[in-house]
């Protein structure tokens, strides 16, 4: 059964996003840690499904969640609170259960750490053909608190349903809140700081759109039922993309004195106004304060292409060597693939 949709549209980058399995996603291994925890452990799995790496370093984790000061006392105090983390599929119905741990170890030295993942954790982060759940960090780098990234993850992790009832009791271990007396005994409080706040971060910053029910026993709330419908990501540019689309514009700047030396009138305004629409795109399109979709990416990188042929071909016409792009020789068989 396909989930509830809306008309949200969010941009979501690949580059920066993390693929863990649907069973890692809803196994609540959030529950009790902290959001610079839960950013660490996020961060480790980032960092493996980059290039392999086990290593990273603590200047690297701060810029990527936007961290002023992460002393050695935090690391420490947070990858103690990792290694302890485990790692569950439960049947209880059906009599069977497994726990094992994340990580096997994790070292700290200098800023950098070092971890080893347990075997068994493996299959759930690399290698994942489908049934994953893709989580853009520069997402819940968003989320001031921890239980946004609790119900943002546990949410996409059910993949294909749009709502859920929850007991109170299973609210607050979801959260991992159980054993806090103030929500045991006051339900308005679990609803104040720790329900609504999850749900108006992930409203405020995400593609899902989140509200709740109350499930009622008389007149005490006994239960949650947590409705939400899930909008559009939109891949953002990629790195290789604006890079070359960068490369051409650089390059016929460059030689704009050129193109208005060209003697046939007609060749030099028609190589003039292409000058003037890479200005254009340049202008409007390759600020660092204008986020590109990777679509339109993919157009304006199609259009400079040809801009640049014809551009090429009015050189040719006029007797001067054509213009090439330092850095563009995989240009075509890129913009091929597309």
């Amino acid at each position: 059964m396909a989930g509830r949709k809306n008309t949200k549209e969010v941009m979501i980058s690949n580059a920066d996003s993390i693929k863990k399995s649907n069973e890692l996603s809803t196994a609540k291994l959030n529950q009790g840690l902290t959001l610079n925890q839960m950013q660490l452990l996020s961060y480790a799995i980032y960092s493996t499904q980059q290039d392999g790496s086990t290593t990273f370093i603590k200047a690297d984790f701060e810029k990527k969640f936007d961290i002023e000061q992460y002393k050695t006392q935090h690391a420490k105090e947070d990858a103690q609170r990792l290694t302890d983390i485990k790692f569950s599929i439960e049947d209880l119905e059906n009599d069977h259960f497994e726990y094992w741990n994340v990580f096997q170890s994790i070292k700290y030295r200098e800023g950098t750490f070092v971890f080893k993942w347990n075997d068994d954790m493996v299959p759930h982060i690399l290698d994942l053909k489908n049934k994953y759940v893709l989580t853009d960090l520069t997402i819940t780098a968003s989320f001031k608190s921890g239980f946004s990234w609790t119900l943002y993850d546990y949410l996409r992790g059910m993949y294909g349903a749009w709502y859920m009832s929850l007991s109170k009791e299973a609210l607050m271990k979801l959260f991992g809140v159980e054993k806090k007396k103030s929500y045991q005994t006051n339900t308005g409080l679990l609803k104040s700081r720790v329900l609504n706040v999850a749900i108006k971060e992930i409203n405020e910053f995400t593609e899902l759109d989140v509200k709740y029910e109350e499930i009622k026993q008389g007149r005490s709330i006994v239960g949650f039922k947590v409705i939400w419908s899930t909008g559009k990501g939109i891949r953002k540019a990629s790195e290789k993309q604006l890079d070359i689309l960068q490369s051409i514009v650089d390059a016929v700047f460059a030689d704009a004195l050129m193109y208005a030396g060209i003697n046939d009138k007609t060749n030099r305004e028609r190589a003039m106004q292409i000058v003037r629409d890479f200005q254009h795109m340049k202008h409007y399109f390759l600020r660092p304060e204008v986020g590109l979709t990777a679509d339109k990416a993919s157009e304006l990188a199609r259009k400079a292409s040809e801009d640049l042929d014809e551009l090429n071909d009015l050189l040719e016409a006029e007797g001067i060597e054509q213009l090439e792009v330092k850095g563009a020789v995989p240009l075509f068989n890129w913009l091929g693939d597309l």
